[in-house]
């Protein structure tokens, strides 16, 4: 496993690290099994920075991924949660979430306690709830090691919270087609100058990168190494940039753990020649051109109040035009038809929009998609 320096606080860390926002699946359950015997191997593997979340799977993945590190894997790995910061109505609400999550993972500190999710509007009510005098106390506490943030908005958002605090590290969404997009290349560089170390996160897209890649895009993939999947094209993407320390993967399945674990072995700086890195932009043009929605499956939208699946409404209307699936995106769109779940149902209440992390103008993207996977 590769290693990289984290920024002031002296610790190496694997360039890999380990999502737990994407564990794998029994139905609507976390398969606690399979992800326990996961998340144990990549710590045996080398693999030593985990990161999850209270919100994800429900509230359930912090809970699992406790389990997981029992038995002496805690002390392998550098662990990383996120407090809830559109739940925070009041200073107690901080100390009571870090306590809570503290309990969930059965652990008397979180290495990299992060602020989720900060934008224009987060982040001026947790700076004027005190967060940052909260998270000074936590560290001499002792219940946390490291303060960070994981952010979503626009660049000069970004730069005033990179300049607001003494941070020990920022996590931004970075891929070969978000160059500019939020905090991008320029917020990643302003970060690395002040001496933050920076974690990427949606680095596939929620998995879009990766997932039914148009025949075109192949092809140019395939020119430089026909073994080489598109997956690992994005990650050695990344793992190209000096300044990027962590890349974060939500594998689902072992086979996908161990086939990161190999990628991320040889995603050295520097590593791509000029003629690989042009292919990344003639890929970037062909998905540009057939992109419908910027939507990452994040499900921060989720539940929609009305019961619409907007995440995958939104996957089968990119797919119509990514991959020329017209037919079997209608046929799905059907079931969720069925369950009362698709874009119809829909009453412009906005609360998705508030909550989408990209911005997306939800709404007028859910009629657009009705449209056309309805046939209408």
């Amino acid at each position: 496993m590769q290693y990289r320096d984290f920024g002031k606080t002296g610790i190496q860390v694997s360039t890999f690290g380990f999502g737990c926002m994407r564990l794998p699946m029994t139905g609507e359950k976390i398969d606690e099994a399979e992800a326990i015997a996961m998340i144990r191997y990549a710590a045996e593997n080398g693999v030593n920075y985990f990161d999850t979340a209270y919100p994800y799977h429900a509230g359930k993945s912090e809970l699992v991924l406790g389990k997981a590190l029992t038995g002496g894997y805690r002390e392998k790995i550098q662990l990383a949660t996120k407090l809830p910061s559109w739940y925070v109505h009041s200073k107690e609400d901080l100390d009571r979430f870090l306590d809570e999550q503290l309990q969930k993972l059965q652990t008397d500190h979180i290495d990299f306690y992060l602020l989720h999710a900060l934008d224009s509007s987060l982040w001026p009510k947790l700076r004027d709830l005190g967060v940052r005098e909260f998270l000074d106390a936590a560290k001499k506490s002792g219940r946390i090691r490291h303060a960070g943030f994981s952010f979503h908005d626009e660049l000069p958002v970004f730069k005033e919270i990179i300049d607001a605090y003494d941070w020990n590290m920022c996590q931004i969404q970075l891929n070969f087609m978000d160059v500019h997009y939020q905090a991008g290349m320029e917020g990643l560089e302003y970060a690395a100058a002040r001496g933050i170390p920076a974690v990427i996160m949606e680095p596939l897209r929620g998995g879009n990168l990766a997932r039914n890649v148009p025949e075109d895009a192949r092809r140019i993939w395939e020119e430089g190494q026909a073994s080489s999947s598109p997956a690992e094209w994005a990650f050695r993407w990344l793992g190209n940039i000096p300044q990027v320390k962590v890349v974060l993967s939500g594998v689902s399945t072992m086979e996908q753990l161990k086939d990161t674990i190999r990628i991320f072995e040889g995603a050295l700086p520097h590593s791509l020649s000029a003629a690989a890195l042009e292919r990344y932009d003639r890929v970037k043009e062909i998905y540009e051109r057939r992109l419908k929605v910027g939507c990452t499956a994040c499900h921060y939208c989720m539940p929609c109040p009305s019961g619409v699946n907007i995440p995958d409404v939104f996957r089968l209307y990119n797919d119509t035009s990514l991959f020329g699936s017209i037919n079997s995106s209608k046929f799905i769109y059907t079931q969720l038809k069925k369950s009362g779940s698709d874009a119809s149902v829909c009453v412009e209440c906005a609360s998705c929009e508030s909550a989408c992390p990209q911005h997306i103008d939800i709404i007028q993207k859910l009629k657009d998609a009705h449209a056309v996977l309805s046939g209408k």
